[in-house]
């Protein structure tokens, strides 16, 4: 019993640990970058690690239970969907980001423009001395997504759910290998599984909590911080996943006659 303790634990401690991925906290920064309110950030980062859970889960305990082996290529493609993943999360960020001063030059005067989100919609209120104070509005893409479904409570929690579950693809082989070097009974790697994926779903719950209180605090004090911030993550997104993709596809050999794959 106290063996087996120690394993829940350090499973739970791991997947607390695993949450801080560059890859994990990058991915999850593009979604919450629009996030002043920490309480929602919290439970964007709990459903991605939920969605990460499901996946490692489903695909390890495969693995664990039929002595699966995955063959090289397989391994790295499911690698792949998380490069390719973060360079439409930083694309995303970026257009939305770039969007935002737009709505400044409908106006014939140019009047001085203040420019602040209300979650998915950009909001630009212009001023001039004589004249009264207008407000328009720039709908983003995905503003305009939650307008259609916007009914639906569940919709909000979708993409970062979605951004776990292919996260999960990409560290499942590793994580059961893990198990399977360490664990011997099939019902106890099973379980470490399940315990790993509780510490991932917290440790990502304090990792946007930690990202939103930051963005919250500094949008008090600095008007454009936001459209900083939402540049800012989507440009490493955009940067890192191009990264990741290049060496899977051209360093581990994805895209040539014999890739080499070593889970991690």
């Amino acid at each position: 019993m106290i063996s087996l303790l120690t394993i829940l634990a350090v499973g739970f401690l791991l997947g607390m640990r695993h949450a801080t991925d560059a890859d994990h906290v990058i991915a999850v920064s593009t979604i919450v970058s629009r996030e002043q309110k920490a309480g929602r950030a919290a439970i964007i980062g709990a459903a991605w690690g939920v969605g990460h859970t499901v996946t490692i889960f489903l695909v390890g305990s495969i693995l664990i239970l039929f002595r699966v082996t995955l063959p090289p290529r397989v391994g790295l493609s499911m690698e792949l969907a998380v490069g390719v993943m973060l360079i439409v999360l930083g694309l995303r960020n970026l257009r939305a980001s770039f969007d935002w001063p737009a709505a400044s030059r409908r106006h014939e005067h140019k009047p001085t423009v203040h420019y602040h989100a209300h979650g998915d919609y950009i909001h630009a209120h212009a001023s001039q001395a004589h004249t009264p104070p207008s407000h328009s509005h720039q709908e983003t893409p995905v503003g305009r997504l939650d307008r259609w479904f916007g009914r639906s409570s569940l919709y909000g929690m979708v993409r970062p759910l979605l951004i776990g579950i292919v996260h999960g693809l990409a560290g499942s082989a590793a994580i059961a290998l893990l198990v399977l070097s360490t664990i011997p009974s099939a019902r106890w790697a099973v379980g470490y599984l399940v315990i790993f994926g509780f510490g991932t779903v917290l440790g990502m719950m304090l990792i946007t909590l930690a990202i939103a209180s930051t963005f919250s605090f500094g949008q008090k004090r600095f008007v454009n911080v936001g459209r900083h911030f939402e540049w800012a993550a989507g440009a490493i997104s955009l940067v890192f996943g191009m990264f990741v993709t290049y060496q899977i596809g051209f360093g581990a050999g994805l895209f040539n006659a014999n890739p080499i794959w070593i889970p991690k």
